[in-house]
């Protein structure tokens, strides 16, 4: 039962719509297994781009079906969205496209609380704003609305009523905020039901069913594993596990059902929202990076904070996720430097420090110790094959596996397709 887990091995944002793209040309199914509309992962096809934030970034190879898990958040404005813009550019998604019957459904009043709550908050997490943190807050205190729920009308009502009771009365009396009516929410989520109906399945079962009749399966990530929601720098974290075991409650299969687990890294490291980031570089060479990166989010086009890699932050992601083969995206957007640090450990208080530290406040003060690597100094986005990067560059990226305790396995040096060099 072959199952490929697609991990994101630091903050998020390494380019793992690109990679996903790629092996779903020897894939029968991609699955996402978590996260919400918080996510965008892009896709570039020759001259066009795509940000998908909800549908698995399988969906441009006709012969892949996508199937998004119970694991992650629904927003249907975003689904919806999402579904015409790709039958727009021609993508078709009929019989392609299953989403899971117990998959969360994000509300009006998620998306709200969110953003008032992070206005107001004296200590803010630099959350997105789409519903994702409230929306899982209900699904774990047991008055989430799922979309099973959406078939019995009257259930439907019932479980609004009483979850509008409370969030009304949050909104109103605590936040100064209109009353949302529960009469035009049930009619709009009703209109909503019958548009998706035909993607709505029992994806469990579809993907165990598959997996035992041998078909290869994709599960894709959002977010990265040093946001995991139990394994990350909490609080400044997101509300799931994008860490590999997220994959088996996240699209209900067995851990016995995966096979290998690929973390995407970038050549250096970036961050979006609030949280401690060692390798953060604030003067000119996080401003480069910034720049000839193109670092802005994919979903809210917010600026990233840029560094230089951590070998530190990636071994420990590579553990908690059993990560035995990387692929080290946007090599070339390091192609002017004349020196690359990497981060290769952490020292607090004049002692060297022996593991990723777990809490805030030794995290926030820790001084990177840093190995430097000579630049190559030379264009490298028109290479293709691996021999022909510059012996500076090999060596880099082979560093950052042997530094990590992985099997470097690709590396990327622009956003094309043509643009992935397999290493033998």
């Amino acid at each position: 039962m072959p199952v490929q887990v697609i991990v994101g091995a630091q903050w998020g944002d390494e380019g793992k719509g690109k990679l996903v793209d790629m092996l779903s040309e020897h894939a029968d199914i991609v699955a996402r297994y978590q996260g919400g509309a918080n996510a965008g992962h892009t896709v570039c096809i020759g001259d066009r781009q795509y940000v998908l934030h909800l549908i698995p970034s399988g969906m441009f190879h006709p012969h892949i079906t996508c199937v998004i898990g119970n694991g992650v958040v629904i927003d249907p404005v975003a689904l919806l969205d999402e579904i015409a813009q790709l039958e727009a550019a021609g993508v078709s998604i009929a019989g392609r496209l299953l989403i899971s019957h117990t998959a969360h459904l994000i509300m009006p009043y998620h998306k709200q609380l969110d953003v008032i709550r992070e206005v107001q908050s004296s200590n803010k997490i630099g959350t997105t704003g789409r519903g994702i943190g409230p929306a899982y807050i209900d699904k774990f205190m047991r008055t989430g609305i799922r979309i099973v729920d959406l078939l019995d009308r009257d259930v439907f009502a019932r479980k609004l009523t009483a979850n509008l009771e409370e969030k009304n009365k949050i909104l109103t009396k605590v936040y100064g905020e209109t009353k949302i009516d529960v009469d035009a929410l049930i009619e709009e989520y009703q209109a909503f039901d019958k548009r998706i109906d035909d993607y709505i399945t029992d994806t469990a079962l579809f993907l165990n069913t598959e997996l035992h009749r041998g078909k290869k399966v994709i599960a894709e990530g959002a977010q990265g594993a040093l946001l995991d929601i139990d394994h990350g720098t909490y609080p400044y974290v997101t509300s799931s596990s994008p860490t590999s075991g997220g994959a088996c409650t996240g699209l209900g299969i067995p851990p016995t059902a995966i096979t290998s687990v690929l973390g995407v890294v970038k050549a250096y490291t970036t961050r979006v929202g609030n949280g401690p980031f060692p390798t953060e570089q604030h003067e000119e060479a996080g401003v480069r990076l910034r720049e000839i990166g193109h670092e802005f989010g994919a979903t809210t086009g917010r600026p990233r904070r840029c560094g230089w890699f951590d070998a530190v932050a990636m071994r420990y992601s590579a553990m908690i996720n059993g990560v035995d083969t990387i692929a080290v995206t946007k090599l070339d957007v390091l192609d002017d430097f004349d020196e690359i640090p990497v981060c290769i450990g952490y020292e607090h208080r004049g002692k060297r420090l022996r593991s990723f530290p777990s809490d805030l406040s030794t995290l926030e003060r820790i001084s990177p110790v840093y190995e430097m690597f000579e630049g190559w100094k030379t264009p490298v986005s028109g290479v293709r094959t691996y021999g022909d990067l510059p012996a500076k560059a090999r060596r880099y990226v082979e560093a950052l596996a042997a530094l990590t305790g992985t099997r470097l396995w690709v590396v990327s040096v622009g956003p094309r397709r043509d643009q992935s060099i397999q290493v033998p």
